[in-house]
């Protein structure tokens, strides 16, 4: 086996005067690699239609992907070795994202190894372990440490007096095996230069490969689901179908004891209709698609993203797949207020009673987050001693009842048909709503005040880190400052959340929960971009191009301000973008991403009618089922099983998929059932 160098410091590659029990031990080294190379190598050889259309192909396409899923995708062995099994003969079990790391020490002094992830933003060292001291010349000692592997790290080598003798920076490949040797550069010269070089012992696994597999597997039923639909758009084609539709018809009359047949009225939620029109003449499928594909990724990210780190929640600053779909959501939840409060008005129900619908959804939510969304449900009932107050369904219901009432409060009928002649015209979607403006800006001021200015116990003020080893180690217990505090000293450490993001990197103390009351704010300012852009549809209906224009618009101006608020950079910035505080700069880059995304929908969906919103629009029409499902049944066959081996991301990734792929299949069902369940 090929085997690669990287040498650190002053000095040759190799030492001179290196003892013969030395070159031994590296031969039998490279035996022993060569030997499990060859093994792993010999195992690796071997025109838009309506979806009510499609029912037949899309039930099949759902079994189809997934088999696929878990045929390309689980733990088989395929080429890469995606669930690749280590050699019976390990100094130590692995965990997922780890690797051996095995230390030579040559100098006559003991060692001590720590690490630093590049992730863990001005962290301190962590102490791997000792390595002895080598008592006879040719017979270096050595220990052996298991390596985290999710992102590059810094091996610091300290003498046993606290001096620093090296370091080396290494990116390190899961289940891979990694020696590093600490020699003399001049074995004749005891206090000369001391060399540290990195030597891969045993390759590590392609642990990215499952995703590929999967991306092929989706990618290729995509393209089959569209060669269907332009099958099924020829003429003759179509005029086959409706022959055939026509004789079990007629078929069904025939054999009917009633002689005719009942209409089922459209019994879905009214809240994505254009206003202006008639319910049930056109429905904005491009937000149901957006809300849809939101759900979706949330489902999948909150059963384990295959394990993968990109698929979690970033540990503190910055942005992960896991961290776009929450805010996304409340988007769009303010988005369909907008359009679902002006048809009501249109339609002049009363305020007092639209008060009371508002009122009672709110109630709902919060009360489904708290007591059927309860993690500890297998400790009791309800396990009020350690139960969770804060959650996402909490926050979904307050930020929804406070948009709700603010668009109650300020909404106007007909907005479009108001100012058309004054010289503001053109920004007339926020000039007529200033007094929410207001609002949003007393909020958001509101924020920035206890976030900067609240004094926290021992604790410097403003602080936004995530306390632990970060900032190196001066304010451990400060984990998010005045949201944390805010959270702990309203609800009590027990009733919030116990297992933060930052927990693990950054070894955090004190919990934490990333649906802290203050984030709140941040949550209603994300719900309230999200109205702008429903009465974007209101004002201008049926203009596209003013849309478009005016979504592109927002999402620049939004892109400015995190680009200023963050300074571009993920840890520099006067506001770093950050999901567990639900920083302002978080909100602006989400905003601008959902605007970009929704442009894109809409376009496709709505104006071009070049793709239905399949699969997504399903699961969009029925939200909070899918949530609150998916919440419940997580443990629950056929959404988890024991898997064969569990430390293979190949078999968690086909678990997950598997499991969402069902949830999307579900709602597809309770779709075509005409089954929608409102709160």
């Amino acid at each position: 086996m090929k085997r690669r160098v990287r040498q650190r410091r002053e000095g040759e590659l190799d030492p001179p005067g290196r003892s013969s029990a030395r070159r031994q031990l590296q031969q039998e080294s490279r035996a022993a690699s060569a030997s499990a190379s060859a093994s792993a190598s010999a195992a690796g050889a071997g025109g838009p239609m309506e979806p009510g259309d499609l029912s037949v192909r899309l039930g099949l396409g759902a079994v189809l992907l997934s088999a696929l899923a878990v045929l390309l995708v689980g733990g088989l062995t395929l080429p890469g070795a995606m669930s690749q099994e280590l050699p019976e003969r390990r100094p130590l079990k692995l965990e997922m994202d780890q690797a051996i790391l095995k230390v030579y020490n040559e100098l006559h002094e003991g060692l001590v190894v720590s690490w630093l992830s590049d992730h863990c933003y001005q962290c301190l060292y962590q102490e791997l372990g000792n390595v002895p001291a080598e008592k006879h010349i040719g017979h270096p000692k050595n220990s052996t440490f298991a390596i985290d592997t999710k992102y590059p790290v810094t091996l610091q080598v300290n003498s046993s007096v606290d001096k620093e003798v090296c370091r080396v920076h290494e990116t390190f490949g899961e289940f891979g095996h990694y020696s590093l040797w600490v020699t003399k550069a001049n074995l004749s010269n005891a206090s000369g230069p001391v060399n540290c070089k990195i030597i891969i012992d045993q390759e590590s696994i392609s642990n990215k490969l499952p995703i590929l597999y999967a991306f092929l597997a989706y990618g290729g039923l995509a393209v089959l689901m569209c060669l269907a639909q332009l099958i099924m758009g020829l003429n003759s084609v179509r005029n086959l179908m409706s022959s055939l539709s026509y004789r079990v018809e007629m078929e069904r009359l025939i054999n009917s004891e009633l002689g005719s047949t009942n209409r089922v009225t459209d019994n879905a939620p009214h809240g994505n209709m254009v206003p202006g029109r008639n319910p049930g003449s056109y429905r904005l499928r491009s937000l149901d698609t957006f809300r849809g594909l939101a759900l979706v990724i949330m489902i999948f990210v909150n059963y384990g993203g295959g394990r993968y780190w990109f698929f979690k929640h970033e540990s503190w600053n910055g942005l992960t797949v896991a961290d776009l779909v929450f805010p996304w959501f409340v988007f769009i939840m303010g988005t369909s207020i907008a359009l679902s409060l002006n048809s009501a008005l249109q339609a002049n129900h009363s305020r007092w009673r639209l008060l009371g619908k508002i009122a009672w959804r709110t109630a709902a939510l919060i009360l489904l987050g708290i007591f059927v969304i309860n993690p500890n449900y297998c400790k009791g009932p309800i396990s009020w001693d350690t139960l969770r107050i804060p959650g996402v369904l909490q926050r979904l219901g307050l930020t929804y009842g406070v948009v709700a009432v603010m668009e109650l409060l300020c909404g106007k009928c007909w907005p479009e048909i108001l100012f058309l002649d004054s010289w503001w015209s053109p920004v007339r979607d926020v000039l007529i709503y200033w007094p929410q403006w207001i609002m949003i800006l007393v909020l958001e001021c509101a924020w920035l005040c206890l976030t900067f200015l609240l004094p926290v116990p021992n604790c410097p003020r403003g602080y936004l880190g995530p306390g632990g080893i970060g900032d190196f180690g001066q304010f451990v217990n400060c984990t998010g400052g005045a949201a944390g505090y805010i959270d702990r000293w309203l609800f009590g450490e027990k009733h919030i959340y116990q297992h933060p993001s930052c927990k693990i990197l950054y070894h955090t103390t004190v919990p934490f929960d990333p649906e802290n009351l203050l984030g709140l704010i941040s949550s209603i300012v994300m719900a309230f971009l999200g109205l702008q852009a429903g009465k974007i549809f209101i004002i201008y209906k049926g203009q596209n191009k003013q849309i478009v224009l005016r979504f592109f618009t927002w999402s620049t101006l939004l892109g400015i301000v995190s680009a200023i608020l963050t300074k571009c950079s993920k840890d520099h910035g006067f506001i770093p973008v950050n999901k567990n505080l639900w920083s302002i700069s978080y909100v602006t880059t989400l905003s601008c991403f959902a605007y970009i995304l929704l442009l894109l929908i809409y376009f496709l969906v709505d104006i071009k009618k070049h793709w239905t919103g399949a699969p997504f629009f399903y699961p969009g029409m029925n939200s909070i089922l899918l949530y609150v499902g998916h919440e419940v049944f997580e443990h629950y066959f056929p959404f988890k099983w024991k898997m064969l081996n569990d430390r293979s991301h190949g078999e968690h990734l086909a678990q997950n998929l598997l499991a969402t792929t069902i949830w999307v299949f579900i709602s597809y069902i309770l779709y075509k059932k005409k089954i929608f369940w409102k709160i």
